[in-house]
């Protein structure tokens, strides 16, 4: 953790001009199974009011001159303040894949961040952050798989990729234990769940060994096997828990 430490210490130190009331993590340095060099760093940065133009430029500038530092590329981080905290729709300024852009603060990132947030620095979540109902949660996890997932399952060509393959499978589990029991799980817990949601053996050891160590196949005709069947498991799976929920 050394490098993602140093990281940190000069993201908060560049950030300090601004005045940041809080910064936190999510995602998985917050719930524990971060892997350095593997896993994002996701940030959520409060400011004490919207940013301006000037403030949209500090913060490229900012993240301009980290992105010679190691593991930077995957440092993420989206700014709030405390008049648009509360607006779940609303699109902030965001610092992702090494360009500026907008987007929301999704229900989930909003769960996560009350239930295992690490504060980085200043307030906790609960003080800039309204609790986000059950109902508010299910409903954007179920639209997200009917809406934006199965619409994907359909693009073969996208799935002999090792992001798609992880992501698609990992928030597949995360949705399905959401929507039946209420709670979040991480990336990590959900590798565990996915068997029991019937998922291919070979597939879940394939995203284990890549995400968290072990022999991953050379075998070059596999990404296109491995996307045949998780196009095969995902597109009845998503069907079926829309179905059912």
């Amino acid at each position: 953790m050394q490098q993602t430490d140093a990281l940190l210490d000069r993201f908060l130190a560049g950030l300090a001009p601004a005045s940041p009331l809080a910064v936190w993590a999510h995602g998985s340095l917050a719930a524990g199974d971060y892997v350095e060099g593997r896993s994002d760093l996701d940030l959520i940065a409060v400011l004490p009011q919207p940013p301006g133009p000037g403030a949209v430029w500090r913060v490229a500038v900012l993240h301009n001159r980290l992105r010679a530092e190691p593991l930077a590329g995957g440092l993420h981080c989206t700014y709030l303040s405390p008049d648009t905290a509360d607006d779940a729709g609303r699109r902030h300024l965001t610092w992702a894949h090494e360009l500026l852009l907008r987007r929301p603060v999704t229900p989930v990132t909003r769960a996560e961040l009350h239930r295992s947030g690490r504060v980085l620095h200043g307030a906790p979540p609960a003080d800039v952050l309204p609790p986000v109902p059950d109902g508010e949660l299910a409903a954007f996890v179920l639209r997200d798989q009917r809406a934006y997932w199965r619409p994907y399952v359909d693009r073969a060509d996208l799935w002999t990729r090792d992001v798609w393959v992880d992501l698609g499978m990992l928030t597949h589990a995360r949705a399905a234990v959401t929507l039946r029991e209420g709670r979040l799980i991480s990336k990590r817990e959900a590798l565990d769940v996915l068997p029991g949601l019937g998922a291919p053996e070979e597939v879940v050891e394939d995203i284990r060994a890549r995400r968290h160590g072990g022999p991953v196949t050379a075998d070059a005709g596999w990404p296109l096997r491995r996307a045949a069947l998780v196009r095969g498991y995902l597109g009845p799976a998503i069907d079926a828990l829309v179905a059912g929920s």
